[in-house]
């Protein structure tokens, strides 16, 4: 961990029950959420946490597997690495710190799981905002050759083990700066500490191990919940902020169903959001203009640090 960042954030392991979850928190006002993709870790909101901090309780978490946090058990159980699953231990982690109702954004892997939540758990959503993604069943079900080459570790990371786990351990280095300079991001948005932490925690075995899982949970038991969703007539009754790179796959893949906006119609009753000009890690890139849209979303104004 990079000691000088998020210093002013203080940091928790909290049991869950089945798994301990690594959070940092910080700030005052109204709860809100911070959820990280693939290959990251809580890290990577570590120039927009300040800025939202001037005005809400801003939470940070690894999901299990991801940085410091660990499933405890079920660790060959797909359905233990599912998005639903995830869900709850996010909010046993918000309840922890007190807080039984919040707002949450997440980012890539950590968009899945926060529209999952506020699916299952719509009492506990204030706000929600998903940032470069599309729902899990629609990017698989829409799933073509450009998918398998540009979003390549939802085919390989699913494909059973040990081989992708051996992958990601053994190539740790190539695999982060393959994500964070392959999707049309600025190399320049990553430090070298930021990076290193990425490396680290793709190296550990069980790590690597609850990756994969959590991809083939993707693949499998994630789409049936989703497709259970969409038949059930079940819609996310919260507010949706939809943001998506203007430069990458989402801005041009899905024009024939509308777009990102008209895909998550589908899902929400109640949606906004445009392209942020920047890759697929925006939050990185631009860290103060999607801190601010988030403040804004989520109900305050902030200044710049």
């Amino acid at each position: 961990m990079p000691s000088a960042l998020l210093d002013d954030f203080t940091a928790a392991e909290i049991d869950t029950g089945d798994a301990v979850i690594f959070a940092r928190s910080g700030g005052r006002g109204p709860a809100v959420l911070l959820l990280h993709g693939f290959p990251e870790n809580h890290l990577m909101w570590h120039r927009i946490a300040p800025i939202l901090a001037q005005h809400f309780t801003v939470v940070l978490a690894d999901l299990p597997g991801y940085g410091r946090s660990k499933a405890s058990s079920s660790a060959q159980n797909t359905s233990r690495y599912s998005k639903r699953a995830f869900a709850r231990d996010m909010i046993a982690v918000m309840e922890h710190l007190g807080f039984a109702r919040f707002s949450i954004a997440g980012h890539d892997r950590g968009g899945r799981v926060a529209y999952r939540l506020a699916l299952d758990h719509p009492e506990r959503v204030e706000r929600l905002a998903v940032l470069d993604i599309v729902p899990t069943e629609t990017a698989w079900a829409r799933a073509d050759a450009r998918f398998a080459t540009a979003f390549w570790p939802w085919s390989l990371l699913a494909q059973d083990e040990p081989l992708p786990e051996r992958i990601l351990t053994a190539t740790a280095d190539a695999i982060v700066q393959g994500a964070l300079e392959g999707w049309g991001s600025a190399g320049a948005a990553f430090p070298p500490e930021i990076r290193a932490a990425y490396v680290e925690a793709l190296r550990d075995p069980a790590q690597a191990h609850a990756i994969c899982q959590e991809y083939r949970a993707a693949a499998t038991v994630d789409r049936e919940h989703d497709r259970e969703a969409l038949a059930s007539g079940r819609r996310i009754t919260a507010p949706l902020l939809v943001l998506w790179s203007a430069h990458g796959p989402l801005h041009t893949w899905y024009a024939a169903d509308g777009g990102p906006l008209e895909i998550w119609r589908t899902w929400a009753a109640n949606v906004c959001g445009h392209a942020v000009q920047a890759g697929h890690f925006f939050p990185e890139e631009l860290p103060q203009p999607t801190a601010e849209e988030l403040a804004q979303f989520f109900g305050r104004e902030v200044e710049s640090l």
